[in-house]
């Protein structure tokens, strides 16, 4: 089968073939990087030095870029091989520098004219290396250096010089540009420590430091940076030796005494540096003692020049290797003891709170290795002290890992004991990135958690996280020697014989109707006609029954109706004055004494009795707490249903998602932008962040102006938030800064997720999957979203509609002929008060008691305001509270089913923490608060596996997570029910977010 080259390296295996005079089919070439491979083989092995010859007078005459199309990179050197036909190696092989084409024409034609002695002749033309050329500083020489490393990996380089003003210097300096271009994406940690050690090996001069940019080819932004030190090694030395550094001084002394054959050895005891000078080679033992006059004439200048700080004298010795004793002792006085200046040890300077003097500590703390750090340029630290903090930033050509550094830098500062530092925060990344890859704080003393004036420039983005500190529950144990597995046993022996007593009735009864029988029988070749009588008798009395139970409740509801509606109007001015008491807590702290006053005038001293559950009025023994609340704004509930009424967009089965939908939609499109900070999650998002609050709170701490919208839809877990980020809402309509309000309950992957398979179901999912393509990457997609949104879409679209089309005309044609149809909502809230009275018949609360909220919080469900947010102002309170309702157990709450955080829900938050990070989007996890009757034992346990997975996860960039979990475990009136916070709770969280210095707000 023939092979058809592209155009550049038909041309090029042409040109090849012309100037070799080998035929095209011996001719290969392959280009990597800046390197031209050229293949040659015959039937015969082609002559190495007469090939070269015709190669290298074509190359003379034509250049090899013109050979090339504009877009491909330059090329530095040629490799030229050359082998017989089914070789597989070839049989020589030589490199050609094109930038000395004329060397090595002159080298070939003295290997010709000595091809028959088999030697090349000496006086031949000498060829440079292009490490020696790139030591000059010659841009191009140093990319014909670098390419040698990085052409075999496929990578091509060009180099620049380009001037900068440095901030701290009015003369303009130059630095070093590299551009690397790969047809793929490497990885920065491959290449970072490979080209910082090769620039560095050329001791460039005239540079401070160089910077490698990195591309794909054909993208027009970068994939990432390098910064890489080119401070020369002696320098680095240098700056250590004048802190007292042993190590560096000791390196500095051995390159001074190399030339007298000296070697050198040093230590620090008391402020007194010891120097050992031993011959540098004496296997025998016969080499003659340094000599001293020469060892301190050349080691006093250098101990003067360099001045260490807090050395205050020298001690010199003279021996040979491996004596006791030495030959001859020497002591000088060093500048330390003259200045009282370089007196004090580095170690006394950083406790004052010098900063160079941390920074050289830090620096040597973490560059154990001195040899690394010379090669690679090794971590380097900045410092920046805000108020009461201070920042550490490290960064090196990879990025030191949180666990090798952090620790180390908290425990030093700790030890330090600076004056008025209460806090450490550090952060690393990759030398040449702005922003850090991870960050770590640690609180040395109590602090009062204010935001700073300004941001330091290497941001802080986050802080530690508290461990989780069980406790001991309250609640009574009623039979403390039974353990949990007897009482499981239990009730698995109790519910294994229900189930079978059940089944066995239900069988019985089954078979009696004679519609059924044993399914071992076999069945007879012709049925019986007594049968199909049977089927016919049952089938006509259960329509009988149907037409009667329908006109019975069509009779129920037209009694019933004129009453209804005169406790409509009764009723409608206490919701009217239900939401007057909404207001603030100053309006309620006025009207609270009228009423308080006229309950007393009516009741006996004695009764602890309460007028409502929204406590207007509180009996003497639970006094009332004026708590502090954003005012109440306008109800949006009947604009939110009109506007997702006219909404283009299919309904996703969840009516609450559908209208905060609408209402973000109303936002965007009255503001133009996407809201500045978007709150998300389940209910407990909805309830417990009041975006009012919020903004007030945060323009009190300099961000003004922020329009914050509350996006909380009821039973969202992370599937839901994941599909409303990714897949509803577009990126242009997402914020910089996303707060996800929820708790472990949303991640547990071993219950069933019942919100999001109501979503999935619906029209609405469907479509935002046949829009996906032209807004995201299908490759980002999970592929069972992918394939129940695409290919059922496809394969199934005619069908169901053809259903619900036959069951829409079913559904008219029945509500014409039944008479309570129309009315099956009247009917099925009547049936509910019927099983609510049943229920609770010893103790039926009041009407009045069910319409303000304690009992019946659905009233509220829909409630929301503008801003998306769910203000209620019920308080909890467990005597109340379970009266009503039951007491469920953590090892009883389907929430918490088969706990486990991995599975699809954490599928879905590892899509959504790679989204954030593609969209450069700030996401704040906030781990709501609980009351600790909630936190019993089995919750508090799975709450601890959350924490754990959580914490792994805040090493994710652009993520923050932040624990208020354990807040308020006994503050009920902050909460409207055990898992739930009421709008009081939500004005103390958001506050407390507003407040929090980790969190990078934006600022306008």
């Amino acid at each position: 089968m023939k092979t058809v080259l592209p155009d550049r390296q038909q041309s090029l295996v042409q040109w090849v073939s012309q100037a070799t005079g080998i035929n095209t089919f011996g001719v290969k070439v392959r280009l990597r990087g800046n390197d031209l491979h050229i293949l040659c083989e015959g039937t015969e092995c082609p002559q190495r030095w007469r090939t070269l010859s015709d190669l290298l007078q074509a190359l003379q005459q034509t250049g090899l870029d013109i050979l090339t199309n504009n877009e491909q990179p330059s090329i530095y050197q040629v490799f030229v091989y050359g082998r017989r036909k089914g070789e597989q190696r070839p049989k020589w092989c030589h490199r050609v520098y094109l930038n000395q084409i004329d060397k090595h024409l002159e080298q070939v034609e003295q290997a010709l004219l000595a091809d028959s002695k088999k030697s090349i002749q000496s006086g031949g033309a000498l060829i440079v290396s292009n490490e020696s050329l790139a030591r000059q500083g010659n841009p191009e020489a140093i990319a014909r250096y670098l390419s040698e490393t990085l052409s075999p990996l496929g990578v091509s380089v060009q180099a620049k010089i380009k001037p900068y003003q440095p901030k701290n210097s009015q003369a303009e300096e130059n630095r070093l540009w590299i551009f690397c271009q790969s047809s793929y994406s490497p990885d920065a940690s491959l290449l970072a420590e490979p080209i910082a050690q090769k620039l560095r090996d050329l001791k460039l001069s005239g540079y401070q430091d160089a910077v490698i940019v990195s591309q794909v080819s054909g993208e027009t932004a970068p994939d990432w940076l390098l910064r890489v030190d080119l401070t020369p090694p002696e320098v680095m030395l240098k700056e250590w030796a004048r802190w007292g550094d042993v190590q560096a001084i000791a390196r500095l002394l051995t390159e001074v005494l190399s030339g007298l054959k000296v070697a050198v050895q040093a230590s620090v005891k008391e402020s007194t540096l010891h120097i050992f000078c031993t011959p540098a080679f004496d296997p025998l033992g016969t080499a003659a003692i340094p000599d001293k006059i020469v060892c301190l004439e050349a080691i006093l200048p250098q101990l003067e020049a360099i001045a260490p700080q807090g050395i205050l004298a020298a001690t010199v010795y003279g021996q040979k290797a491996g004596d006791k004793q030495p030959t001859w002792i020497d002591w000088l006085a060093l500048p330390a003891a003259k200045h009282p200046a370089f007196a004090t040890s580095p170690l006394d300077l950083a406790n004052t709170g010098d900063e160079p003097a941390i920074i050289f500590l830090l620096e040597r703390l973490l560059n154990p290795d001195l040899d690394w750090r010379l090669l690679t340029g090794g971590i380097r630290v900045l410092l920046l002290k805000k108020n009461d903090l201070l920042h550490i930033m490290c960064d090196a050509p990879v990025c030191p890992g949180r666990e090798q550094v952090a620790s180390k830098i908290t425990q030093f500062i700790r030890q330090l004991k600076i004056l008025g530092i209460m806090g450490v925060r550090v952060y690393g990344r990759r030398a040449g990135n702005k922003e850090p890859f991870w960050h770590y704080g640690l609180d040395l003393e109590h602090r009062q958690r204010l935001v700073p004036e300004a941001t330091p420039e290497f941001a802080a983005t986050s802080k530690y996280v508290n461990d989780l500190v069980t406790s001991e529950t309250s609640e009574p144990i009623l039979r403390p020697d039974l353990t949990t597995q007897e009482v499981q046993s239990f009730v698995t022996e109790v519910a294994r014989d229900w189930i079978a007593t059940a089944s066995t009735t239900a069988k019985k009864f089954l078979l009696r109707s004679q519609l059924f029988t044993e399914s071992h029988q076999s069945a007879e070749a012709n049925p019986d006609i007594q049968g199909f009588k049977i089927a016919l008798v049952w089938g006509t009395l259960g329509l009988l029954l149907t037409l009667q139970t329908d006109w019975v409740l069509g009779r129920m509801i037209a009694r019933t109706t004129p009453s209804s509606s005169k406790v409509a109007s009764v009723t409608l001015p206490s919701s009217s004055e239900h939401k007057a008491s909404l207001t603030s807590g100053k309006t309620q702290s006025q009207k609270t004494p009228f009423f308080t006053s006229t309950s007393k005038t009516k009741s006996p001293p004695n009764q602890s009795s309460v007028f409502n559950a929204s406590e207007f009025t509180q009996s003497d023994e639970t006094p009332t707490k004026n708590l502090a609340a954003a005012p109440l704004k306008e109800k949006a509930t009947a604009t939110a249903i009109l506007l997702a009424a006219r909404s283009q967009m299919p309904s996703f089965n969840v009516r609450q998602l559908d209208e905060q939908l609408a209402l973000y939609k109303q936002r965007l499109a009255r503001t133009g932008s996407p809201p500045d900070v978007l709150i998300i999650g389940s209910s407990r998002a909805l309830r417990g962040v009041d975006p009012a609050a919020l903004s007030k709170a945060l323009a009190t701490q300099g961000y003004s102006n922020l329009d914050v919208f509350n996006f909380g839809i009821n039973g969202a877990t992370a599937q839901v938030v994941d599909f409303v980020i990714r897949h509803v809402l577009e990126p242009s309509e997402l914020p910089k800064i996303i707060i996800w309000a929820d708790g472990a309950r949303a991640f547990n992957g071993g219950r069933e997720d019942i919100t999001f398979k109501s979503i999935a179901a619906s029209a609405g999912y469907k479509q935002a999957f046949q829009k996906t393509p032209t807004t995201a990457n299908s490759n980002d997609l999970p592929e069972n979203q992918v394939s129940s949104g695409e290919q059922k879409i496809k394969e199934e679209k005619q069908e169901i509609s053809t259903y619900e089309a036959v069951n829409q005309s079913l559904n008219q044609a029945l509500a014409s002929l039944s008479t309570s149809y129309q009315n099956r909502d009247q009917i099925k809230s009547l049936l509910q008060k019927q099983l609510l009275l049943l229920g609770h018949n010893q103790t039926v609360p009041s009407q009045k008691q069910l319409t303000d909220g304690t009992s019946d919080e659905s009233t509220f469900q829909q409630a929301v305001d503008f801003d998306g947010f769910l203000p209620l102002s019920i308080r909890f309170n467990p005597a109340r509270y379970y009266q009503i309702h039951s007491r469920v157990p953590g090892n009883y709450d389907n929430d918490y089913k088969s706990f486990q955080v991995e599975g699809e829900q954490d599928t879905a938050f590892q899509e959504v923490l790679q989204f954030a990070q593609s969209q450069k989007i700030s996401l704040v996890f906030v781990n709501m608060p609980l009351t600790g009757d909630y936190l019993d034992p089995v919750r508090r346990q799975y709450e601890q596996q959350f924490q754990q997975y959580m914490l792994r996860l805040a090493t994710n960039p652009n993520f923050i997570y932040r624990d208020l979990s354990q807040q308020w475990l006994k503050a009920n009136d902050y909460f409207s029910d055990p898992s739930h916070l009421n709008r009081f709770g939500a004005y103390e969280v958001s506050k407390k977010l507003a407040n929090d210095p980790m969190i990078p707000w934006p600022a306008k």
